[in-house]
Parts: C-alpha cells; sequence; structure tokens
C-alpha cells in the first residue's frame, strides 16, 4: 500500500516567525504605500489570506492606496494586487533568506520525523502549506528539511484552492508522477492547526495533530485531529502515529 504523507512547515516542521513578521511588513508596505500595523490570525492561513485579512485591518483597502484602478473590475484588480503582493512577499523574504537559521529554529524531532518517516516502504512526503512555494522551499532548506521531500506535488498559499481541494491535488499529482495507486484514506497531514484538521477532513483525509502552533490539545482533538502529539521529539511515536 502506498500512502501520501503531507506536513505543514510553519510551527509544525519549524518556526522562522519573526523572520516573516518582518518579510510581510516590507511587502505590504511596498504594495500598499502604508505600514502593516496588525497582523491578523495566521494559524493554518494561506499567505493570500493573510494579505486580503491585513487589508481590511490596517484600512488598506483597494482604491486607498497607489495602485492603479484603470477600470478594472473588482475581481480583476484583486488579483492584480494579491500578484504583486507575492511577488513583494518572495523578494522580501529571499533578501532575509540568511537570517533563517540565525533568528529561526527547527522544531523538536522534525529532522528525525522526516528521515524516519522517508525510510517508511511505499510512502510519499510533501508539503502542504499556507507559504507561497519559494518561501517555503526556502524555510526547509535553511535546516536541510527539504531533501526528505517532493515539493514538486506539495500545495502552497501562491495557489487559489483551498487547502482541502489541495490535498486532493497531491493525492492526484502522485498517483500520475508515481504510478501508483494513492487515495484520501491512505494521506496523513501532520499539522498545528484546527483549520488544518478542517482542510483533511474536507479531503477524506486524517489529520495528525501536532500541538506545536496555536491550537492546544483539546482543540486539535475537538476539530478531529486522530491522533494528536504534543511534539515530534519522540520520532517513535510519531511513525506510529502515521502508520497506525
Amino acid at each position: 500500500m502506498h500512502r501520501l504523507i503531507l506536513w505543514n512547515i510553519d510551527l509544525t516542521l519549524v518556526d522562522v516567525a519573526r523572520v516573516s513578521r518582518d518579510a510581510y511588513a516590507e511587502a505590504f508596505r511596498l504594495v500598499t504605500g502604508r505600514p502593516l500595523v496588525a497582523l491578523p490570525q495566521l494559524a493554518g492561513a494561506s499567505d493570500s489570506e493573510i494579505f486580503f485579512e491585513s487589508l481590511a485591518l490596517n484600512e488598506a483597502a483597494p482604491g486607498a492606496g497607489p495602485w492603479p484602478g484603470g477600470g478594472l473590475s473588482a475581481h480583476a484588480e484583486a488579483n492584480d494586487l494579491l500578484a504583486r503582493y507575492a511577488a513583494a512577499l518572495a523578494e522580501a523574504f529571499g533578501a532575509r533568506s540568511d537570517r533563517l537559521a540565525s533568528q529561526g529554529r527547527a522544531l523538536a524531532g522534525a529532522r528525525e520525523a522526516l528521515a524516519a518517516v522517508s525510510r517508511l516502504p511505499g510512502v510519499i512526503q510533501t508539503v502542504l502549506t499556507g507559504a507561497i512555494r519559494q518561501n517555503a522551499e526556502q524555510k526547509l532548506h535553511a535546516f536541510g528539511l527539504d531533501r526528505f521531500l517532493d515539493l514538486g506535488i506539495g500545495g502552497y498559499g501562491s495557489e487559489v484552492y483551498p487547502k482541502g481541494t489541495q490535498i486532493l491535488r497531491s493525492l492526484a499529482m502522485a498517483t500520475e508522477k508515481y504510478g501508483v495507486s494513492l487515495s484520501p484514506a491512505g494521506a496523513v497531514y501532520v499539522a498545528d492547526s484546527v483549520r488544518d484538521v478542517a482542510a483533511a477532513r474536507v479531503a477524506g483525509a486524517r489529520c495528525l495533530g501536532v500541538a506545536t502552533g496555536r491550537s492546544t490539545v483539546s482543540e486539535l482533538r475537538d476539530a478531529g485531529a486522530d491522533p494528536i502529539l504534543a511534539d515530534l521529539s519522540d520520532t517513535s511515536r510519531v511513525v506510529a502515529a502515521i502508520t497506525r
């Protein structure tokens, strides 16, 4: 039996919040001409969701900033704005990539867990994250975690699909690439937020909850995560939870 294991990145595998916040602030200012004073709730959110919620929180809605109206529809204007923000965010984060190792950290057991799961027969590993792909790759590379993952079949915050749909897309891409039979019932999403648990349920996959983020053990349990670990530090427990 083949199975797909998808890993969330931020606060599941790594913590680079300081670098990310600085990059968010610079990209937001460049695109809107306004300072990023308040950030919305980040747990389980994609970079695009964070951007649009930040627009509302910081009263920087389209029409108030320096971007041109140009007669575009609201939808087209929003897409253009998001595209420019994603490009600015990639540049701002890339300029700070040398700070990831010094100002961030791989969470306890993350590297060991990825290595151990990669050795399981029939397992394919990738990521499902709210970060845009360029930034996701840099976060993983900074701590040597990317070598255990097939990032070409992952789901990222730069895509328009919700996370539940992205799980199904990753399954389809993995099936085509590896020529194996994969199903949602055999997929496991390892993540730290209740929104991620909900995404797994939408796709029909199982979510292994890790209480290293902002969601508590009880919140993850109530959302439907099964099982739940305090962290990834016990490699044997991680492997047992994934393969049970």
